[in-house]
């Protein structure tokens, strides 16, 4: 049975759909809504299988099946609408999946500390570091609070967390065991989507984070070059939690990528 995505939608215009990562829910991505502000967009996030509020798949329940889900639901929520996709860390692997299978319907693709291979050993990646320790903020949290945000936190401030709490932690907490195994034990596609998006002739956006030992920053500049009409930023003190530790820029270079992207007229 496929699962029905859990949904939040905001605005009206065009369609542009939010994909977040694995292991948190839609609520990560709402930081950067109002990036949004004043323009003709209606904001699609929504939680994937497994994540959130969504169901999780059946088994298998890997990556291609996760992938096959989205391009389903794509085309059950919007049709044949032209849209735009944002995607952060596996959701920017899934992103460019969904791009390459609806290339004349996908109008831009903005990736947030993107996946670019999902195999670990393929990446290369920099050393973990934290460049700003609070010994106090961490000391105050729960031991669990305290874990989950110190592992990826690059700048621990008061305000850091607070973006973190509001909205990393709640996917994490609601995240589906099960479905995350399913996932860990098939975290591969049978083909990356990338050369299919060699002559993709849309607006593209690549934000990562110089300390992102997750991903990292390099193999994302050497995709921004394959990709004919791509935006590459590597930013300092930012590490995976991009639209967290960078919110800023994060948010100025994704209201470009947007107006980039209405400049194209929408066939309605």
């Amino acid at each position: 049975m496929t699962p029905t995505p859990h949904l939040e939608r905001r605005g009206a215009g065009t369609p542009v759909l939010f994909v977040h990562g694995n292991g948190v829910d839609h609520r990560s991505m709402l930081e950067l809504d109002d990036a949004f502000d004043g323009a003709d967009w209606e904001r699609v996030y929504l939680d994937l299988p497994g994540f959130g509020r969504t169901p999780r798949l059946d088994a298998p329940g890997g990556l291609p099946e996760l992938a096959d889900w989205l391009d389903r639901m794509t085309g059950e929520l919007l049709g044949s609408t032209p849209f735009a996709v944002v995607g952060s860390s596996l959701g920017g692997l899934l992103a460019r999946e969904l791009a390459a299978r609806r290339p004349h319907q996908c109008l831009g693709i903005a990736l947030l500390a993107p996946v670019v291979d999902p195999v670990q050993q393929n990446r290369t990646l920099p050393p973990s570091v934290v460049l700003v320790e609070n010994a106090a903020l961490i000391s105050d949290l729960t031991t669990e609070d305290a874990a989950a945000y110190a592992e990826l936190a690059v700048v621990q401030s008061p305000e850091n967390w607070e973006r973190f709490r509001r909205s990393v932690l709640p996917g994490l907490r609601a995240a589906d065991i099960r479905a995350m195994a399913h996932l860990a034990k098939d975290y591969a596609l049978p083909a990356l989507p990338d050369d299919r998006l060699a002559s993709l002739e849309r607006p593209v956006l690549i934000v990562t984070g110089r300390q992102d030992a997750v991903v990292g920053y390099q193999d994302q500049w050497a995709l921004a070059q394959r990709l004919p009409r791509a935006t590459y930023a590597v930013l300092d003190r930012a590490g995976h939690n991009i639209q967290i530790d960078a919110p800023d820029a994060v948010h100025d270079l994704v209201r470009h990528w947007a107006a980039q992207v209405a400049e194209r007229p929408v066939a309605r």
